[in-house]
């Protein structure tokens, strides 16, 4: 298992065009990746679970990876969201 805390780029948060393009990029993967924020923890690969996040601009998120390919899993979605997620 790996982590790593990233803060959201985007301007406008996760909302559901960059939430979409994040799941997406975890869907390339067979781990499990999973974010937390305040209380809750999300799933990163269900659009649902990352807008009830509700994660805004500035709002630092940490990201677990679980699995045969954790490690590049981990890389690919923090260089993802500091990218800005396609916005």
């Amino acid at each position: 298992m790996v982590s790593q805390k990233v803060t959201i780029k985007n301007p406008t948060g996760l909302h559901l065009r960059p939430a979409g393009n994040l799941c997406k990029e975890a869907m390339r993967f067979k781990c499990t990746i999973t974010f937390s924020f305040r209380e809750l923890t999300a799933n990163a690969k269900s659009v649902l679970s990352v807008l009830s996040a509700c994660a805004q601009c500035g709002d630092v998120i940490e990201f677990t990876c679980d699995g045969e390919d954790e490690n590049e899993a981990l890389k690919a979605i923090v260089e993802a969201v500091e990218s800005g997620l396609g916005e």
